[in-house]
């Protein structure tokens, strides 16, 4: 028996809602079954009950924690040449995984060749897995990358329960093929935490494996 206009309408629609179920089905198992950060579990299972056990918090929401991590790559030469910028921007996306913003210059300063609106910058924020990500990486497999390395600094806090730690060469990521760096280029890290003093968020980043110098 031939099937009518409306079967067919009703068996069109009947398809696309199994279809829908089934990608909800589909998402719901990737959910399940995406792979936790590291270092995140790191930090609920070992580092809180470390800093509760230091400083005595009567409950884990009173543990400092890791908020973001700014990356900040100042290019003194793009007032020369602005295609460094782009090579800049391709750099720091491959380390971290996300675009960055280009910084450009508020006004103008004749003595350095910069005028107002020129790209003389690179930064970028991290926040969240991308964060806990990029923290893991740093730690493991590029920190033992700096040449004659013997740790971080550990009188580099702000008073405020922030971290920054300079980088003289980009080189140190894996994520960079030397063979097509044309130029060394630094930039600036800071660990943002929402610690209340700076021997908090010490002990914070020393129990997620930062190397300071001089460990407690």
């Amino acid at each position: 028996m031939a099937k009518t206009k409306e079967d067919r309408k009703k068996e069109q629609d009947e398809n696309k809602k199994a279809k829908g179920k089934d990608a909800v089905a589909k998402d719901e198992n990737f959910k399940e079954e995406k792979v936790p950060v590291r270092l995140l579990e790191t930090y609920n299972t070992k580092v809180i009950p470390e800093l509760m056990k230091k400083f005595g918090y009567k409950n884990k929401m009173q543990a400092p924690k890791l908020e973001k991590i700014c990356i900040n790559v100042g290019v003194g030469k793009a007032t020369e040449d602005q295609k460094i910028i782009d090579v800049t921007v391709k750099e720091i996306e491959a380390i971290t995984g996300q675009k960055p913003a280009v910084v450009k210059a508020k006004k103008s300063v004749s003595n350095f060749k910069l005028r107002e609106g020129m790209k003389i910058g690179v930064r970028t924020t991290l926040r969240n897995a991308r964060m806990y990500e990029f923290l893991d990486r740093f730690i493991n497999i590029s920190i033992p990358r700096i040449r004659d390395f013997r740790g971080l600094p550990d009188k580099s806090f702000d008073g405020r329960g922030n971290y920054t730690i300079g980088i003289k060469e980009q080189v140190i990521f894996p994520e960079i093929n030397v063979d097509n760096v044309t130029k060394i280029s630094g930039m600036d890290i800071t660990f943002v935490t929402n610690a209340k003093t700076d021997e908090e968020s010490y002990e914070l980043l020393k129990q997620f494996g930062v190397p300071f110098v001089n460990k407690k």
